[in-house]
């Protein structure tokens, strides 16, 4: 798959993975000093494949995942970099959105990270965060953001974790906040429950100036923002004391979360409809949820 993006690939690619190193580090750190029984979490890591049409081999990553940590009851990071032809629909669907020469060429190239925690205490609020970018023969792009979904709300913790993410986005240009937040809002809503999945953030797709240099240095302050906005509010809720009631809560919310990525989420079904591994595209799901 040689072209002219090949520096600009491995850069990213590249990119995602220490971004992905950082935030396993970081979570790992979290468990190192919660006290409580037990052993602290460790993420176990597996590698991903994804495989083409005719069985070829057709690029991976890494799926790293936590289960029943002291502070997180799951989380997982998982890292990739897949390519090969896109099937006839997910032709379609880019076409749709009005990337150019897919009947012509359906080769692609793909490369992010994507992350949810799931936590053990009902006051520490679950997260989601990705960036990629995509790659045709006649287009490039950038996407992704991050949003947070306490079950239990605290207006400071909300005003925090977008403040930090303004924070990253103002020496890009001050509309990038106001944007970008306003598509989070319209992205992560839920419109069979009329309500949105959580308190917001910040999230884009298909982001191309035309100036690679400069989408990238955005699409990395996105990643950048990501530690800053979300490790205090878990430092200041993971020991807070709760109750059935609010883990009862948490469980129901988390129904919610499910219901969003199994649904609506593009990342999803992009991932399910393209051949990579669906226990990688489906990490997101919580361990355990509740409908009523």
């Amino acid at each position: 798959m040689a072209d002219g993006f090949a520096a600009e690939k491995n850069t990213a690619s590249a990119w995602f993975r220490t971004l992905r190193d950082e935030i396993v580090a970081a979570f790992e750190t979290l468990e190192d000093t919660q006290a409580g029984d037990g052993a602290a979490g460790r993420f176990e890591v597996s590698e991903t494949k994804r495989t083409s049409d005719d069985g070829s081999d057709a690029g991976g990553g890494l799926m790293s995942v936590m289960r029943g940590g002291r502070v997180f009851e799951k989380v997982g990071v998982n890292v990739s970099t897949v390519y090969g032809e896109l099937g006839a629909p997910a032709q379609k669907a880019m076409a749709a959105r009005g990337v150019p020469g897919m009947a012509d060429d359906p080769r692609f190239w793909a490369s992010g990270i994507s992350l949810v925690a799931h936590m053990q205490n009902p006051h520490a609020p679950a997260v989601h965060m990705n960036t990629r970018m995509f790659w045709t023969p006649h287009a490039w792009w950038f996407g992704g953001g991050s949003d947070l979904n306490p079950c239990i709300e605290y207006a400071e913790d909300t005003a925090h974790f977008h403040a930090t993410q303004k924070a990253h986005l103002d020496p890009h240009g001050a509309a990038y906040y106001p944007k970008l937040k306003e598509w989070a809002d319209e992205y992560f809503y839920i419109p069979h429950r009329n309500r949105a999945r959580g308190v917001g953030g910040i999230f884009m797709d298909d982001h191309c100036t035309g100036d690679w240099e400069a989408d990238f240095k955005l699409t990395q302050d996105i990643g950048k923002a990501f530690l800053p906005a979300y490790v205090p509010l878990v430092e200041k809720r993971r020991n807070m004391a709760w109750t059935d009631a609010d883990k009862d809560t948490q469980l129901v919310h988390r129904g919610l979360y499910a219901e969003y990525n199994l649904v609506y989420d593009r990342g999803t079904k992009f991932g399910l409809t393209t051949g990579h591994d669906a226990n990688a595209v489906l990490m997101s799901l919580p361990p355990l949820a509740k409908w009523v």
